[in-house]
């Protein structure tokens, strides 16, 4: 075992009992799906400290009232495979590049995240043993049961698939109760909100309308996985603070994409 992974491989008996889950919670166990882009605040390249820490304070003061949290984060502020492509490179090698930009946002997080005193682990789809634990369903599950935030990273682990997918596949292989589809907008509109001043926000959404829709929010392969397992998804915007904690909690914010 390398040293560099000593992180990763602490014993879960060092860590403390985790917190019971708080009254008035609607979802005690969830996969929050992050943006790349979410990550580097206004810009358009890279992380962006400042955003990075406010996340992570998010998502330590929903650690802290029991909620068991899977995390995906996209790689979109340091590449994108479908950019790649389309400027001429091989698909499978440029979503390769980008599954590989996911693992350094994972691990941007879970340095902010420890800082907060949350558990965190990163659980790759690609083995990076030196930096990260390979993904491994039970020892994911048992990473949530111990109060640690699980991130998973590099995507599904194969081209030509989303982070939106992996978000879905890995929310059904945790059994989680739903997926938090954290954007920069306030949930999902009928036209482009930012071209658009009479766009209207869906509060409620069926799997079907989506895809027929074609809306262009989380990718059809995606949506078609929670269809098919009744997964609710919760679309909601990231940089109103508390919003994270108020959808635990069943409030109306944001849209719903249900049965």
């Amino acid at each position: 075992m390398t040293r560099d992974a000593t992180r990763q491989d602490r014993d879960d008996s060092t860590l403390p009992p985790p917190p019971s889950p708080a009254p008035g919670l609607k979802y005690r166990r969830i996969v929050l799906k992050i943006s790349g882009e979410a990550l580097c605040g206004e810009g358009n390249f890279g992380i962006h400290p400042d955003t990075l820490q406010r996340v992570a304070a998010e998502i330590a003061e929903l650690s802290s009232l029991g909620v068991q949290i899977g995390i995906v984060v996209g790689g979109g502020n340091i590449f994108r495979g479908l950019k790649g492509a389309s400027a001429g490179m091989d698909r499978s090698q440029s979503d390769y590049m980008g599954m590989l930009a996911t693992v350094i946002n994972s691990l941007a997080l879970q340095d902010a995240l420890e800082k907060h005193g949350v558990p965190t682990r990163v659980m790759t789809a690609i083995e990076i043993r030196q930096v990260a634990e390979p993904y491994i369903r039970r020892r994911a599950m048992r990473h949530l049961e111990k109060g640690s935030v699980v991130i998973f990273a590099a995507g599904t682990g194969n081209p030509f698939f989303s982070t939106d997918t992996a978000a879905a596949l890995r929310a059904m292989e945790i059994q989680a109760q739903a997926i938090f589809k954290a954007t920069k907008v306030e949930g999902i509109y009928d036209r482009d909100p930012a071209r658009h001043e009479d766009a209207q926000m869906f509060t409620k959404l069926s799997y079907d309308r989506f895809l027929v829709d074609r809306i262009g929010v989380m990718d059809s392969t995606a949506v078609t996985l929670c269809r098919e397992n009744k997964l609710p998804i919760r679309v909601f915007k990231l940089t109103t603070r508390g919003n994270i904690l108020r959808v635990c909690k069943g409030e109306n914010i944001g849209t719903v994409v249900e049965a």
